[in-house]
């Protein structure tokens, strides 16, 4: 069975640090695009960062840029979203997802990817 595990997830004030994590089961990570999202009460779903799967860059959305990284361990079939110096408005839902084919310039689309995790919230008091 294909899965996507989010845990992490957490209540922390401001200019604090959580790290996400996503444990893949039922396939390879290593072999897809990987990519995080977040969802705030009220928005659509945002997607705020990748690891492409052709050449392994990573991407992040102009809101998280400087603050997450993301990255994945393949040998734990993990990937990873270490958030620093959170804020108020961080504060969402967190989704995995994972994509067989690269999406490229719209790796932040949703529609491209056909794995997802089942969310961990993350509340940033401030």
């Amino acid at each position: 069975e294909v899965q996507l595990q989010a845990s992490g997830g957490g209540l922390v004030q401001a200019g604090g640090s959580l790290r996400l994590s996503c444990v893949a089961s039922g396939f390879t990570l290593d072999d897809y695009a990987i990519a995080w999202f977040r969802q705030a009460p009220g928005k659509e779903r945002e997607g705020i960062s990748c690891i492409s799967s052709s050449d392994g860059s990573t991407y992040y959305a102009d809101s998280v840029k400087g603050r997450f990284t993301i990255s994945k361990d393949n040998a734990k079939n993990t990937m990873y979203l270490q958030m620093n110096r959170l804020k108020p408005e961080d504060t969402a839902v967190y989704y995995c997802a994972a994509a067989r084919l690269w999406g490229g310039s719209i790796w932040f689309d949703s529609v491209i990817y056909d794995y997802w995790g089942q969310g961990t919230l993350v509340t940033v008091s401030s």
